[in-house]
């Protein structure tokens, strides 16, 4: 955290590194895109070659992208507003413009190879952005950061920090948008996996295979379709586990 001014200058950077296991399993899988690419060819001639090379890419845009966002990234909070810097891009509000910020849980599943507590910044159209660095891994207390930081920065703003339901209501029914297409992508993973099991019992029963159909087309076509009648179905509905208390 950089230097206080008026309690309100401050500057959230990594602080702690990324734990030895999620080091291993991004080297790991490095290592095993590697000897994909290296031995497709000797195994078996008649494989695509493309399929070796598209894990390489994927595992190195993985493992770039997450450099920069421990090392690049950061928040920053001034008399002025806050100023949230991604892996590639930068976006500030001013003080006016910030709704709410809200230490909320992370999603399911994220275990102890990442925080168990994000913060995010709401804008007045309910659109919901991820502070960096002011989570529980950089931070004994992110809540009570996030308490003092809003009580240092209410004389600075025009309004009060009281929810309103016209945003909240925005705020909500984004957040059923944001579960529809999260769901709507286990949906395609799992549809993946249907593909390969299906695409490996073609090859067993010598028919036809048709990759680029079963491996792409139909994997994105489960994901819109689903996503888009989730999508419809819980804005108009909002699940019960998003609809927030008073």
């Amino acid at each position: 955290m950089g230097g206080d001014t008026g309690g309100i200058e401050r500057v959230y950077r990594r602080r702690r590194g990324l734990p030895w296991q999620y080091l291993g399993m991004a080297g790991l899988l490095c290592v095993n895109a590697l000897l994909q690419v290296e031995h497709t060819s000797a195994d078996d001639p008649y494989a695509p070659k493309w399929r070796p090379w598209v894990l390489l890419a994927l595992v190195a845009v993985a493992v770039v992208r997450v450099l920069l966002e421990q090392f690049r990234a950061y928040t920053r909070v001034t008399a002025a507003g806050i100023t949230a810097q991604g892996a590639l891009r930068s976006r500030t509000w001013a003080w006016h413009e910030v709704y709410d910020i809200r230490v909320e849980r992370a999603p399911r599943g994220s275990g102890r190879m990442a925080p168990q507590w994000l913060t995010y910044l709401y804008d007045l159209e309910g659109r919901r952005f991820l502070l960096r660095h002011l989570d529980d891994w950089q931070l004994d207390d992110p809540y009570a950061e996030v308490s003092e930081l809003c009580l240092a920065a209410a004389p600075r703003r025009s309004l009060t920090w009281e929810r309103r339901p016209n945003v909240e209501e925005r705020i909500l029914r984004r957040a059923a948008r944001r579960k529809a297409w999260t769901w709507a992508a286990y949906g395609a993973l799992i549809t993946f996996f249907v593909m390969v099991v299906l695409d490996i019992g073609m090859v067993a029963t010598g028919s036809p295979e048709h990759e680029f159909l079963l491996f792409v087309c139909v994997p994105l076509a489960s994901f819109g379709i689903l996503g888009a009648v989730l999508d419809r179905y819980w804005t108009s509905r909002p699940p019960r586990s998003l609809v927030q208390g008073p």
